[in-house]
């Protein structure tokens, strides 16, 4: 292969990673934010400080998430990887 090749496919793949890390992080953190931000405006509006009612609800809606979207993130995480091992062969020349 040509240098140049080997550069762009590798900026091409790490691109890809980046995207896949994002769809599969997106539908734990963004529950985990929203429950945050509303616990958090919760606990200012009635002055109630204490650290663990705020982790407790945002654990029980993460552990929500995974059931919901567990097995999504995986087939997504598991696709990536069998197409990344597909490929070996065609950089190994």
């Amino acid at each position: 292969m040509h240098p140049l090749v080997d550069a762009d496919y590798f900026l091409t793949l790490a691109n890809q990673t980046m995207w896949v890390l994002a769809l599969a992080a997106a539908p734990l953190l963004v529950p985990a934010l929203l429950s945050g931000l509303i616990l958090g405006m919760v606990q200012a509006a009635t002055s109630i400080n204490e650290q663990s009612l705020s982790f407790i609800p945002k654990l029980i809606v993460v552990a929500v998430s995974i059931m919901v979207f567990g097995a999504m993130i995986l087939g997504l995480l598991s696709d990536f990887t069998a197409e990344i091992f597909a490929r070996i062969p065609d950089l190994v020349r």
